[in-house]
């Protein structure tokens, strides 16, 4: 029942919004009473802080698959585009309500979920680093502010890509990849 609350509310707060969701919306919608809400969550903030851990749990999982498979920094950095890219199919609700509702998380809640957001950011411009370290990338550039550019980039997809459009993913993730990588690229490295 607790994911059923979880599925239906990410999908409300994703659609219309944390603050124009109520928990009668919530529980009109799977046809329970509010005691039942209740006795899984605190309050409405509780299934935020529940949705956003999901979340980056699931992203942080994923990432660690891609940087333990010992691929060149190149292929590293695409594999997590496309990964961010390719969550947009199945996780779009939860993606909309990470990056948009974050601001409804108390001070308390905030501190407790940054880290990973931050975690995952610093893996970015790790996997950059190592890449600028083995000439793949340029060695004039920060790789902190590139792995930024590369979240704005992959996250504000978020936003308005529609997977079954006429773009497919793989395509998406090269027209990004094009992007940072001539910006990025050593003129004379061949991939």
């Amino acid at each position: 029942m607790k994911e059923k609350i979880l599925n239906t509310s990410t999908e409300l707060f994703g659609k219309r919004g944390f603050q124009e969701t109520s928990i009668q919306d919530i529980v009109s919608s799977n046809q329970l009473t509010k005691g039942t809400f209740y006795y899984y969550f605190k309050n409405k903030e509780d299934v935020l802080v529940h949705i956003h851990e999901q979340f980056i749990d699931s992203l942080l999982a994923q990432q660690n698959e891609i940087m333990a498979e010992g691929r060149t920094a190149h292929d590293q950095l695409r594999s997590m585009v496309r990964m961010l890219i390719g969550n947009i199919r199945t996780n779009a609700n939860s993606a909309m309500v990470f990056f948009r509702e974050m601001r409804h998380l108390s001070q308390a809640k905030t501190d407790d979920i940054l880290p990973k957001r931050h975690l995952f950011q610093r893996n970015i411009a790790s996997v950059i680093e190592q890449g600028i370290q083995l000439g793949e990338f340029r060695s004039d550039l920060r790789a902190d502010m590139l792995s930024f550019a590369v979240l704005g980039i992959a996250n504000w997809s978020y936003f308005w890509y529609e997977p079954d459009g006429e773009v497919g993913e793989e395509e998406l993730t090269t027209i990004f990849m094009e992007m940072i990588f001539k910006g990025i690229e050593e003129e004379n490295h061949d991939n």
